[in-house]
């Protein structure tokens, strides 16, 4: 099966493959071996390169390759979220990964996904090490999301989240 995609895939253009693969957007098995072939082809395709990870990181495929891929795509479209994403989440280490989502904040601060992702990697690094600076980090992470939470359920679920982290002071 593999062998027949790939023929498929070096036969049509970048635009047909993609739009191809878009009922099939959650077979990683099937979108993985079409984005290898777009990212041979086009070895700076940001997008390419950011999907590819996505179903290497989906398929286990480790966090070495989709850092790798992740780092490639930053590369070639520093304004792509989606790159800076996946470089993020592909850092196994604790405190190396809180440092990427502070990275990212700080370039994209308008993305409240993004700030998730710190608060929650800054929590865990404060909990598994009773790091302060960490728990700084989080308790201020998650309170920026709370003021600006427009509906009951973050709210109710930042506040829950808070409420833990000031907690784990006392």
């Amino acid at each position: 099966m593999l062998g027949q995609l790939d023929r498929i895939a070096r036969a049509h253009t970048t635009e047909q493959l993609i739009e191809a693969l878009v009922p099939y957007g959650e077979l990683q098995e099937v979108v993985g071996p079409v984005y290898e072939v777009i990212v041979e082809r086009e070895p700076a395709n940001a997008r390419a390169l950011v999907a590819l990870a996505q179903a290497y990181w989906l398929t286990g495929r480790g966090p070495e390759v989709v850092s790798g891929l992740a780092d490639r795509a930053r590369a070639a479209d520093a304004s792509s979220l989606a790159a800076w994403h996946m470089w993020a989440l592909a850092e196994s280490a604790p405190r190396e990964r809180t440092d990427r989502w502070r990275e990212v904040v700080e370039r994209f601060p308008d993305d409240p996904m993004s700030r998730v992702n710190l608060a929650d990697s800054a929590a865990s690094l404060a909990g598994a090490e009773n790091d302060p600076v960490a728990l700084k980090l989080a308790v201020a992470s998650y309170e920026h999301l709370l003021a600006r939470a427009s509906r009951d359920d973050e709210r109710a679920a930042l506040t829950r989240a808070l409420e833990a982290l000031r907690g784990m002071v006392g």
